[in-house]
């Protein structure tokens, strides 16, 4: 701002001497230094409400491009959502086409035949060597027939007799 060096303010001071007088000298640099503390302390004072205006413009910009993406997140989201309501509903039609339209190799291919249960044997056979129990005296009553491939409960499990096996 001012450039004063220290031979510029000696001479100054010189002057002031011969000028004012070495009397009124003191009271002259307080004076000159009370209205250099007002001036620094408004300039302060200026600064910070220049910064506070700043950073309130600073934090208005930030606050309207937060705005400006939200707006644009929202807009976004929105699309997406009719996009996938849009495929969920083409998906829909086609698939709801596709069951009620018959296509050409599924209308000319006669239906599947549903799979029989296997027939039943005419007479029940003894599990577990239940004949071979009967033949050496046992009294063993037959034991019911069970199907090939269906699931045996344990009370069939347990109404079959044991056998032992000999090693021959």
């Amino acid at each position: 701002m001012f450039d004063i060096t220290s031979s510029k303010l000696l001479i100054l001071g010189i002057v002031a001497l011969l000028v004012i007088g070495p009397k009124d000298l003191p009271a002259l640099l307080r004076t000159i230094g009370k209205y250099v503390g007002i001036i620094k302390r408004q300039a302060a004072e200026f600064r910070a409400q220049f910064d506070e205006a700043m950073r309130e413009s600073e934090f208005a910009d930030l606050k309207r491009d937060v705005e400006s993406l939200g707006r644009e997140a929202e807009q976004s989201m929105r699309a997406a959502e009719q996009s996938v309501e849009k495929d969920w509903a083409q998906a829909k039609e086609s698939v709801n086409a596709a069951l009620d339209a018959p296509t050409g190799a599924a209308a000319a291919a006669p239906p599947a035949p549903s799979p029989e249960p296997a027939p039943a044997e005419a007479e029940p056979r003894p599990l577990n060597g239940g004949a071979e129990n009967a033949e050496l005296g046992g009294a063993a009553a037959p034991a019911p027939a069970i199907p090939e491939g269906q699931p045996v409960s344990e009370s069939q499990h347990a109404a079959a007799p044991q056998v032992e096996k000999s090693g021959a």
